[in-house]
């Protein structure tokens, strides 16, 4: 059977380039891990006033908030704000900043599929 259980306290922190050190962010699920899922899975804490730079990756993304609310404003100059419950997917090299303009800490589900292999 294919299963992993992660345990909340289990849960390992990681430090995605570009983003502040008022963001805290945990994988849930990962294949350093013992997952074995073609995706991984985090969450990440943003603190009051805290945010992810304006940058771009080569994968999809999927955005998911658990709670609180959270700017993304993209490179065009579109902004969208999500609160509890909404989502965005997020393609392939789109540049992108993340930040939280609120006095509440905002928790956010992400989803992702790792790099190709070199």
């Amino acid at each position: 059977m294919k299963v992993k259980v992660t345990r909340f306290n289990e849960c390992k922190q990681y430090f995605p380039p570009k983003h502040d050190q008022t963001v805290h962010a945990m994988h849930l699920q990962h294949k350093d891990h013992g997952c074995q899922a073609p995706y991984w899975v985090g969450s990440s804490y943003y603190l009051p006033g805290a945010k992810a730079e304006m940058s771009a990756i080569g994968l999809d993304k999927v955005y998911v908030m658990l709670e609180g609310e959270l700017t993304v404003e993209f490179s065009d100059g579109t902004i969208e704000t999500l609160a509890k419950g909404d989502s965005i997917w997020i393609g392939p090299d789109v540049t992108r900043e993340v930040r939280n303009e609120t006095n509440a800490v905002a928790t956010m589900l992400l989803v992702m599929p790792y790099p190709p292999e070199a």
